[in-house]
């Protein structure tokens, strides 16, 4: 390393080696893989001195597109000691690409503190709902005591009511804790189909415990009754949650490759996403961006999403769900107005800015951990 430059740096040109956990690219759909891919790909465009590596123990899946945008990928199945890769394969990676910064995008950093490290929490369900993340007794178990020992020089949220969570449950300081809101990719656009569809309702995301999909059938079960509007629900289903049975009306369509979610989100009706928690509710913002409007549960962080251009309602009561699907299925001009104010919300996200406000993120962290060390 040359006199008077900062690891991870090149001399002669403002640019850091950036290193992400790749680890959700291995999984084939989710909010937090489209985080990664999302951001790798925005940070590989913001500063062309910076090198974007992502990292993960086992191939990822569907890379391609990352790889297009000039970020290197380090992902295969890992050997010897290698096979620990929190406590060796990682840390020994770091130090080989001599990284500026790491990122750990699914709530981990590496358990030896080599090199300045970011982590993204996404929400806090593993530590508030735990019956709700049955396979995460890991993360709940060892961010605590990361944190506290200061293994993440910096934080990173996607919301200011994830915000105040973090700083209400955890001992760290604000200004160590950073609300960056996510975005949808430039490819969910309104699409206008060949010929006019049918009318539906349309849920996107995971279908686990928190989303609340057995309240959203029953309160859109006598709506169908009366207007024969159908329900569809798209989304990979976790092992942990069984959805409700199907029913005259009631579609599944399992997970939705990314290239048929626009037009998906642009014919329908309106996009429910009764959800109980979130950190974020990225599914709901694709939706705006595709100009549909949204139907949402008065989870804090959906709340700050959709602010006063989207539909809130109480998803425990059904008859506030309910009201809310009638009224979008009897009157035209009420959900042209909900789709046009959620266009509109939706232009204030892109991926170009979470990616700067993340970079300066990474400085920060650069900066604590030489103060620090």
């Amino acid at each position: 390393m040359e006199e008077g430059h900062t690891q991870g740096e090149f001399p002669g040109r403002p640019g850091m080696r950036i290193l992400l956990d790749g680890g959700p690219l291995t999984v084939a759909t989710g909010g937090i893989r489209r985080y990664v891919e999302e951001l790798s790909v925005a940070l590989a465009s913001q500063a062309p001195g910076d090198e974007i590596h992502v990292a993960a123990d086992r191939p990822i899946g569907g890379g391609e597109r990352i790889v297009r945008a000039g970020v290197h990928v380090h992902a295969e199945f890992r050997e010897g000691w290698e096979r620990r890769w929190w406590l060796f394969g990682l840390p020994r990676l770091c130090n080989q690409l001599n990284a500026a910064v790491f990122h750990g995008t699914d709530f981990a950093v590496p358990l030896r503190h080599r090199v300045p490290a970011v982590v993204t929490i996404h929400d806090l369900s593993p530590w508030i709902h735990p019956e709700w993340q049955p396979a995460a007794q890991r993360i709940r178990r060892r961010l605590p005591w990361m944190l506290r020992l200061g293994f993440a020089d910096q934080v990173i949220t996607v919301s200011k009511a994830m915000r105040r969570e973090i700083l209400g449950t955890f001992r760290i300081s604000s200004d160590r804790v950073h609300a960056i809101p996510l975005a949808a990719d430039e490819r969910f656009r309104p699409v206008t189909p060949p010929a006019r569809p049918e009318p539906y309702f349309l849920f996107v995301g995971t279908l686990e415990p928190r989303k609340n999909l057995w309240a959203l059938v029953e309160a859109w079960r006598p709506v169908f009754s009366a207007t024969g509007i159908p329900l569809k629900i798209a989304g990979r289903r976790r092992e942990d949650f069984t959805p409700p049975p199907l029913e005259p009306g009631l579609e599944y369509s399992g997970a939705i490759p990314d290239e048929a979610l626009p037009a998906l989100y642009s014919g329908a009706l309106a996009v429910v996403y009764p959800s109980g928690y979130e950190g974020f509710g990225l599914p709901v913002l694709e939706a705006m961006q595709c100009g549909a409007p949204v139907i949402v549960g008065k989870a804090p962080a959906l709340s700050e999403l959709v602010a006063d251009d989207g539909i809130v309602v109480d998803a425990e009561r059904g008859d506030s769900l309910q009201a809310a699907l009638r009224r979008i299925a009897g009157d035209a001009a009420f959900q042209r107005e909900w789709a046009m104010r959620g266009l509109r919300r939706a232009g204030a996200f892109t991926w170009q800015k979470t990616a700067r406000a993340t970079r300066e993120v990474y400085r920060e962290a650069v900066k604590r951990f030489e103060h620090t060390a």
